[in-house]
């Protein structure tokens, strides 16, 4: 009786089982893998499936400007950004994506839904609303809305902040303002100019941000 060699049919079983898996891969090396099954099976472990992050460690990042997610992911990447949680999570995320994935990937995230943040102290909103209206013109710092749109609603290369967690703000704020952890942003020169009390302030006013 002629024997049969198994190893063919093992070989396109295991092919197709790699091939199901796909919509279900957490394989940030795989090109293959679709950027929204990336996005649903990795990135929503801190983000959420839909962008809206629930704590306060891990930005929002549903309705961010697409252009802005692919500057910070190639940053990330390069090793560009320095700052703590930079290097302690993004960095080996997104050491193996390609272009066409960070493309996908910030393109999934700005489709999606931004949904409102918790309420905070009154008093800090009007605080907040002021400069980020306004600035603090005594001090010649510029208003936020300059750059990140009148409803924070984030402008092209500028994210969006409506929405964005208060704790997760006042640390990137401290962060332009104290290292070098973000590089290439005119955001130093005008942290500089806050106090810590106006970091808050603007903060809290940006996370409870009117609708």
């Amino acid at each position: 009786m002629k024997s049969v060699s198994w190893w063919p049919l093992l070989a396109v079983l295991a092919l197709v089982s790699g091939c199901s898996n796909l919509e279900r891969s957490r394989d940030l090396a795989n090109p293959a893998v679709a950027p929204a099954v990336t996005a649903v099976q990795v990135c929503s472990i801190c983000h959420g499936i839909d962008g809206n992050s629930v704590s306060p460690n891990f930005p929002r990042l549903a309705a961010q400007p697409a252009g802005y997610l692919v500057a910070q992911l190639e940053n990330f990447r390069s090793h560009q950004r320095s700052d703590p949680p930079g290097f302690e999570y993004m960095w080996g995320i997104s050491h193996h994506l390609t272009d066409d994935q960070i493309k996908g990937l910030a393109e999934y995230f700005a489709s999606q839904l931004a949904e409102p943040n918790a309420a905070v102290n009154p008093q800090q909103m009007a605080a907040g609303k002021a400069i980020f209206d306004n600035g603090v013109p005594e001090k010649e710092a510029a208003p936020c809305m300059a750059c990140h749109g009148p409803k924070a609603q984030g402008l092209v290369s500028f994210p969006r902040l409506a929405g964005q967690h208060q704790d997760y703000l006042v640390k990137q704020l401290r962060v332009f303002q104290e290292t070098e952890g973000r590089p290439g942003t005119p955001m130093k020169q005008i942290t500089h100019l806050l106090s810590d009390q106006e970091i808050r302030a603007v903060a809290a006013y940006l996370q409870a941000f009117p609708r």
